[in-house]
């Protein structure tokens, strides 16, 4: 399926039944012409990132790339002919699919190189030399699907502590998971930075200041002191502090730099972003 809008190009693929679960998203491959470009506040999410580009590397940054999980927010410019694609990997999905620590990535910007070895360079260079995107998912679903088999597991404490924060809206006290699982709370700490790439405190406040942008992204208004209450905040001073911590503005003010809702429904396939000042 590709989308158009303003020039971009915007191609996407649902991938193999094995890789589907270790992704937050399907596979895009992106096209943006010289002439244009794009400026957006990017807020932290559970997402690892990798950026193949089978055209120029852009903004100063390698061709091939993963940036690992961030707990701060950032103004990214994407501005030129640029013609990549785009993976978003789930934490631990990312763990297995990359193969190394997460912490060593966190708030990093790292060659792809550096991360998966020789096999990158083999990976961007059949890529770049296949016409088309089905034929490029393809080629990158094959890879994955190998990586998915050889890669490392998890471990099944980690995994599940995951999944309880993923469902609670990050509710879920540490001290209660370590408990579940028979370990301490700073082993479990450990752990969990180690796979997943942040402490799970910090993971379950983006994972729930995730969900009330979200909310917020769908309402076209907002009653604030509810939506925190339901978010899992304490009170509306509680949530205001996340704002000011992962999107560096107010409530208000992010709500009021929202696209339209056309706008939304199609940049949403790509990010979730609202303009940056």
């Amino acid at each position: 399926m590709s989308t158009a809008v303003s020039g971009w190009t915007i191609s996407e693929c649902r991938p193999s039944e094995p890789v589907r679960g270790l992704l937050n998203r399907n596979y895009l491959g992106f096209t943006q012409p010289a002439a244009s470009g794009v400026r957006w506040l990017a807020t932290p999410t559970p997402t690892t990132t990798v950026i193949i580009n089978t055209g120029a590397a852009f903004g100063g940054l390698p061709g091939s790339f993963v940036t690992g999980l961030s707990d701060t927010y950032a103004v990214i410019e994407q501005f030129g002919n640029i013609e990549c694609v785009d993976l978003k990997l789930a934490p631990l999905g990312a763990y297995r699919l990359l193969g190394v620590p997460m912490d060593e990535l966190t708030g990093e910007v790292v060659e792809l190189a550096d991360v998966l070895g020789p096999d990158a360079g083999r990976l961007v260079e059949r890529l770049a030399n296949t016409s088309g995107w089905p034929e490029r998912f393809a080629v990158l679903d094959a890879f994955l699907l190998d990586r998915t088999e050889n890669g490392p597991a998890p471990a099944a404490e980690v995994g599940w502590a995951w999944r309880q924060l993923v469902e609670s809206g990050g509710a879920v006290p540490i001290g209660a998971l370590a408990h579940e699982v028979g370990w301490s709370r700073r082993h479990l700490v450990t752990r969990f930075r180690q796979q997943v790439g942040l402490p799970p405190k910090t993971a379950a406040r983006i994972i729930r200041f995730e969900n009330l942008l979200r909310r917020v992204g769908t309402a076209g208004r907002a009653d604030w002191s509810r939506t925190a209450a339901e978010c899992g905040y304490y009170d509306q001073a509680h949530m205001n502090r996340d704002f000011r911590e992962f999107a560096g503005t107010t409530p208000t003010e992010y709500l009021a730099r929202l696209p339209q809702r056309a706008a939304q429904e199609v940049t949403s396939v790509q990010y979730a972003w609202v303009p940056a000042d």
